[in-house]
């Protein structure tokens, strides 16, 4: 599929911020947090700056963005529905715990549970954003349910990269969430490198035998192309990249957003003079990292239709 850039940021730069709204709630429900008036205003400015510029930056591939909002109305069959419903759902109950935490200094109590519940429609706002591509069965790539999950690990580590560098910022750095910030990136590498197991080793490969279901009759093969320049179809489901390319991304993708966050944490974690140089470096490293795992996460899928084309 063509990577589309602006639907890169979207995922990546709602990620962020969804990951980091689903730690503040259960982190403050849990008694981690400062209820500092300025770290409230940095931590929420931060994530939901980040999920409305991303849910923004979503509308420009659109041919009519003003009329994104018919997109609401499929909610009970359609998994895009879903997520623009969840993602102004989620604003509900994060901007309340911002209101009483930034203005009136409460972050306990009901308000801990309004958090919660804005974790809650965090993680289903990041479901439904997954599940618009897992349950595409013409795009064999993402028809899997590792995919979700993948989503949603790289989404809590990112948004851990970005609340660990606030936290450092304001001097109360946590051993607790560098651990848990540790777990999520070694799950999401795991994660991540069976999805490309997976993907390189059968699951991506159709032929025009299984795009037609005209397979088990024998050998299929196409007579002639149905066009003799590239159309539309190529451009958009049949995108290429080289093998060799893949690889050489993947790898610097595995370094950027899972080896050399996992030595700065580490390091951090043991020479406290310099974390703050060290997490925000992290983040800055994850952000890197995620760009590139997203535009190969679209590069390397494809279409069904692209058989037709012998691409």
């Amino acid at each position: 599929m063509h990577p589309a850039y602006s639907v890169i940021f979207f995922t990546t730069a709602s990620g962020v911020g969804y990951g980091m709204l689903i730690l503040i709630g259960i982190l403050n429900a849990l008694g981690y947090l400062s209820n500092d008036v300025t770290y409230g205003i940095i931590i929420f400015l931060l994530s939901l700056g980040l999920i409305t510029c991303g849910l923004l930056a979503s509308t420009f591939h659109l041919g009519h963005p003003e009329r994104a909002w018919r997109a609401l109305k499929e909610w009970r069959s359609s998994w895009l529905s879903r997520e623009g419903v969840m993602a102004l759902l989620t604003y509900i109950p994060a901007c309340l715990l911002a209101i009483n935490w930034i203005i009136f200094g409460q972050t306990n109590g009901v308000n801990a549970a309004t958090g919660l519940i804005s974790s809650l429609c965090s993680i289903l706002t990041v479901y439904c954003t997954a599940m618009i591509y897992a349950s595409l069965r013409a795009i064999p790539a993402w028809n899997t349910p590792i995919v979700p999950t993948n989503f949603l690990l790289l989404s809590l580590t990112t948004g851990c990269f970005y609340l660990n560098a606030v936290d450092v910022f304001f001097g109360q750095s946590s051993l607790e969430l560098l651990v848990i910030n540790l777990i999520f990136i070694s799950s999401a590498a795991f994660v991540k490198i069976k999805y490309w197991n997976l993907i390189d080793n059968g699951k991506d490969h159709t032929t025009i035998g299984t795009a037609t279901g005209l397979g088990a009759l024998g050998k299929i093969s196409v007579l002639e192309n149905p066009h003799s320049s590239k159309n539309y179809l190529q451009r958009e489901m049949g995108f290429k990249i080289a093998r060799k390319h893949s690889r050489k991304l993947r790898k610097i993708t595995i370094f950027f957003l899972f080896i050399l966050p996992i030595l700065l944490i580490a390091i951090s974690i043991g020479v406290q003079r310099i974390a703050y140089i060290l997490l925000i470096t992290t983040a800055i490293s994850g952000s890197v990292g995620i760009i590139i795992e997203r535009w190969l996460f679209f590069a390397e899928a494809k279409h069904v239709v692209a058989n037709y084309y012998n691409n």
